[in-house]
């Protein structure tokens, strides 16, 4: 592709990061939750019981950054590795009963993301943008 423009997905992609970076450490601070773990704990309201290993697949992650967030999870009081009974060697992850109490607040403070994201898109520019970027994600994730 010939950009004349000298415009690149990277960089709004970049920007982006950074600024749900920023925004996400001040809306979960209150929870001690930081930017490390709070993709963790959005997947795991989502799939409550999961391997620990199939997180890291989920998120596309590597096991030890897994280990690492799941790890200050629990210090934090917000889950509970418990090793399955059918695999010794498999670690399921459940949320707590203060992970749970703040889920409602959790998941509101993603939406306001959301909501920021997309405060000026029709519906069809939102589906069209996702499917942009779900093709992106598939083109880096083949490499």
């Amino acid at each position: 592709m010939n950009n004349k423009n000298n415009e690149y997905f990277g960089r709004y992609i970049s920007i982006l990061y950074r600024q749900s970076s920023v925004f996400y450490s001040k809306e979960f601070h209150k929870f001690g939750i930081g930017a490390g773990q709070y993709m963790f704990m959005i997947h795991l309201y989502k799939n409550d019981g999961i391997s620990q290993e199939k997180l890291s697949e989920l998120i596309n992650i590597d096991k030890g950054t897994t280990a690492k967030a799941i790890k200050k999870l629990e210090e934090l009081g917000y889950v509970d590795r418990n090793k399955d009974v059918s695999d010794k060697r498999v670690n399921k992850i459940y949320l707590t009963e203060k992970a749970l109490e703040i889920k409602d607040e959790f998941l509101a403070s993603l939406m306001k993301w959301e909501d920021m994201l997309t405060s000026n898109l029709s519906d069809e520019e939102i589906l069209y943008g996702l499917k942009v970027l779900n093709k992106l994600t598939k083109n880096v994730s083949k490499n």
